[in-house]
């Protein structure tokens, strides 16, 4: 079973920057897209950014300009840059990652807190 690990969460203030990593476990062939969720405490899991094995991307709104998605395929990893911080930001962010070969495959990481203090 792949696992993916996530790493870059934690504590900033407000304004501040963090970049997120997510590598899989074992090598991946046929990966379509690779994304990023979160989940505030009390609401749903949404959908942040995610990115296509063509390297479309596709933002929330509220991240627009300020973070950025990207993957390096050698690494079957994907990142996320975020910039200027708000504290509405804050939540558990998860990698996801969904693509083909010899059937479909959707897997998850486990979560990486991001907390942004005003």
């Amino acid at each position: 079973q792949v696992q993916l690990v996530e790493s870059g969460g934690g504590l900033v203030q407000a304004g501040g920057s963090l970049r997120l990593s997510c590598a899989a476990s074992a090598r991946l062939f046929g990966i379509d897209t690779m994304a990023w969720y979160r989940q505030a405490p009390g609401k749903q899991r949404d959908l942040v950014a995610d990115i296509t094995s063509v390297a479309s991307t596709n933002y929330e709104d509220s991240v627009k300009g300020r973070f950025t998605i990207s993957r390096d395929n050698a690494k079957n990893t994907v990142y996320l840059q975020m910039n200027n911080l708000i504290p509405e930001d804050t939540a558990v962010y998860y990698c996801n990652v969904k693509g083909s070969m010899y059937g479909y495959y959707d897997y998850w990481g486990q979560g990486t807190q991001v907390t942004v203090s005003s």
